[in-house]
């Protein structure tokens, strides 16, 4: 592969370079905060930032969302088809 940016440092204003699905829990933080979410079909996400907020956000489906969080709570959240973007 010819990455002709790999020698570029990457911050939060660059394009995410992870993404992972995952299913929301009540006990476990995601394995590495993410820089963005984006969702399947749309619906609430209940997150907790990486500041230590928690609050409960709407995503629509497809659109990215930024958003820095550790955690995403299954107990108020309706949007399916998690993806953290990191």
């Amino acid at each position: 592969m010819n990455d002709v940016f790999a020698d570029f440092s990457g911050g939060l204003e660059s394009p995410a370079t992870y993404v992972q699905t995952i299913t929301p829990s009540d006990e476990a933080d995601l394995p590495r905060a993410s820089r963005a979410l984006n969702v399947a079909v749309d619906g609430s996400i209940r997150i907790t930032t990486v500041s230590g907020t928690t609050g409960t956000i709407y995503v629509a489906a497809g659109i990215t969302f930024p958003v820095r969080v550790t955690r995403v709570w299954a107990t108020g959240t309706t949007a399916t088809g998690i993806s953290v973007l990191s």
